[in-house]
């Protein structure tokens, strides 16, 4: 028997992939944990929309469609960073990083996602809404990815505005027509993008900066970081209670909004305390918090145990490329398991 090296990490299987690894990576490809926040935007604003309860059939063929829509750009998105994928930590082990997927195939993939999309909703549900989730599509691969991702700080910003796009196609999907009240609701989710992915920006500088993307905490210091985080919070918290008189909800949504939005208020001041306190005015690493996560959590649905840095244990798949060191207590009969953070973007 020859002793294994566990500072070496083990070689991809010479097999291959089975089936299963590959619908898992094409599925991945997707990235179906960004597509749940965009149907999360979606179906309540139908109810909103329909002044009560809409049809289910209607919410299943927008739902579907978006899923598909979102699937296709965010397949492309993987397409074209499959560079940056590469170099950072937390990205390396999705399909194309680990050669599951080809090149070639992912494009065709997204392409042929987004085509079977933009049809399913201009049949099954208006045209207008296949409309604005193609623009979203494009604007999303096109304006975000090739453009801005790589070029400016204020990236996340403008190319955020792709995932403000539910809002108005779950409104279209019902009324066949745009009305004010989906436009606030999109420029709710516009305004609050920034201090959302700001804050888990912060968290993965390190991986950031060594891919070259020029996101905020990379090339700024903690105390612009923290500035820029609390001014787009009181603008995102205006602009979901100007949502009130123009839709006319009732009391019942100014009340949890206040409250809502005082707390999103009170976590962006305590960033904006630790930047004030912190020792070096430019370290963005003393903005990392020890108390749990809202922003993760809430992201991934996470249970509020879970903590920003912390890990959670599972096991590898079985194409995963590679295996962890054994850790020097472990002992030779436990079985060997993989780290994965549970803050991940």
């Amino acid at each position: 028997m020859t002793a294994v090296d566990p500072h070496v990490s083990v070689q991809p299987r010479t097999d291959g992939p089975t089936v299963r690894d590959v619908l898992g990576a094409y599925v991945g490809l997707m990235k179906p944990r960004i597509i749940e926040l965009l149907l999360l935007t979606t179906v309540p604003v139908m109810f909103l929309a329909a002044r009560g309860v809409p049809s289910l059939g209607l919410v299943v063929a927008t739902v579907l469609g978006g899923t598909l829509s979102a699937g296709s750009a965010n397949a492309l998105n993987c397409v074209y960073d499959a560079d940056i994928d590469e170099r950072m930590r937390r990205t390396r082990r999705r399909a194309l990083p680990r050669h599951i997927v080809s090149t070639r195939a992912a494009l065709v993939f997204g392409l042929a996602l987004g085509v079977v999309s933009t049809l399913w909703l201009g049949l099954l549900v208006n045209w207008l809404s296949a409309g604005l989730a193609l623009a979203a599509n494009v604007f999303y691969v096109v304006g975000y990815t090739m453009i801005l991702k790589r070029r400016t700080t204020q990236n996340i910003v403008w190319g955020g505005a792709a995932g403000c796009f539910p809002a108005l196609i779950g409104w279209t999907a019902v009324t066949g027509e745009l009305a004010w009240a989906p436009v606030v609701l999109f420029l709710v989710v516009f305004f609050w993008t920034p201090p959302h992915f700001w804050a888990l920006a912060i968290r993965y500088r390190e991986d950031y900066a060594a891919a070259d993307v020029p996101m905020l905490p990379v090339k700024a210091g903690a105390l612009e970081v923290a500035r820029q985080i609390v001014a787009y919070s009181y603008v995102m918290v205006a602009t979901s209670l100007v949502l009130w008189p123009v839709a006319g909800t009732g009391w019942f949504y100014p009340v949890v909004a206040v409250g809502l939005g005082a707390a999103f208020l009170v976590e962006s001041h305590l960033l904006l305390g630790r930047a004030r306190n912190a020792a070096d005015p430019d370290d963005v690493v003393a903005l990392k918090p020890t108390w749990p996560c809202p922003a993760a959590a809430s992201s991934r649905g996470s249970r509020s145990r879970r903590r920003c840095g912390a890990r959670s244990w599972r096991r590898p798949g079985r194409w995963s490329g590679r295996s962890p060191a054994p850790s020097a207590r472990s002992s030779s009969t436990r079985p060997r398991w993989s780290r994965t953070s549970t803050c991940s973007p």
